[in-house]
């Protein structure tokens, strides 16, 4: 007796593992979020110009 394949479901069941694979792999590739030091960033930038009012996005928005 002959053996007969199931050629789409073959198909199907190695593309549903092949994306298993390729969005454990993109998971992986997205960088690790890190604690940021907002105290040192700003001392790396120094401070911001007297006399000027720096105008945030928020105060933008209210008016």
């Amino acid at each position: 007796m002959g053996v007969t394949r199931l050629k789409r479901k073959d198909r199907k069941n190695k593309a549903r593992a092949n994306n298993k694979v390729a969005r454990i792999k993109q998971l992986l590739l997205t960088p690790v979020i890190k604690n940021v030091d907002m105290d040192e960033l700003r001392a790396q930038f120094g401070e911001a110009p007297k006399g000027k009012k720096v105008e945030t996005a928020e105060e933008a928005s209210a008016e």
